[in-house]
């Protein structure tokens, strides 16, 4: 990965990512499947202007879709961040 604007792709907003910004000062965002952990740092760092201290990671398969037919689809997979925040430093999403 070279350009950070590829790497971030959405912030996911729920229930949960909400409660780990409030007490453990943490975002969740959806990045590109290919980005490792480092890249994602520096991503997130130039584009919101934060230190973070640490990022983790996981890959969600997508799920099988069928619309009245025969043959199933599948939505597509996709890979999940949560980044800590630096003491101090806060993201305000909503």
């Amino acid at each position: 990965m070279k350009d950070i604007y590829q790497v971030v792709k959405n912030v996911r907003l729920s229930e949960k990512a909400s409660t780990l910004q409030e007490k453990n000062n943490e975002i969740v965002l959806e990045v590109d499947r290919k980005a490792n952990k480092i890249e994602i740092r520096q991503a997130v760092e130039t584009l919101f202007d934060k230190k973070v201290v640490a990022v983790r990671t996981a890959n969600y398969s997508g799920k099988a879709r069928r619309k009245r037919r025969a043959d199933a689809g599948r939505t597509n997979h996709w890979k999940k961040a949560i980044v800590r925040l630096a003491e101090g430093e806060s993201l305000d999403l909503v």
